[in-house]
């Protein structure tokens, strides 16, 4: 999966435009957008990823990495997740707390 940073930097470029076009499309400052392409800001704003995605003309999903549809994804990853919506909320909700133990047992 592609990160916020990296998809915001490339999405730029493509564009054309500059981190000042950028941040004054989205209401931001030209320092925030620059945190954001760099990875240095974690939590944007749901309103601010809105914005982005706005301008940039994508689905927020692509554009924060959760779209199971992208063609960049795994297909076995995008198996597991479609066969997640046949499950009770409750089996999904056990899945995810095993994840979570999983990544949190590979942490150093």
């Amino acid at each position: 999966m592609v990160e916020l940073a990296v998809k915001l930097k490339q999405l730029r470029m493509r564009s054309g435009k500059s981190l000042q076009e950028v941040a004054d499309a989205v209401g931001a400052s030209k320092a925030h957008v620059w945190d954001l392409e760099r990875g240095a800001s974690k939590n944007p704003s749901l309103t601010l990823i809105r914005s982005l995605a706005d301008f940039y003309r994508v689905g927020v999903a692509d554009l924060v990495g959760e779209n199971p549809g992208a063609p960049e994804e795994d297909a076995e990853l995008v198996a597991m997740y479609r066969n997640l919506s046949e499950l009770s909320p409750g089996d999904r909700e056990t899945i995810a707390l095993l994840m979570e133990r999983l990544k949190a047992s590979r942490k150093p």
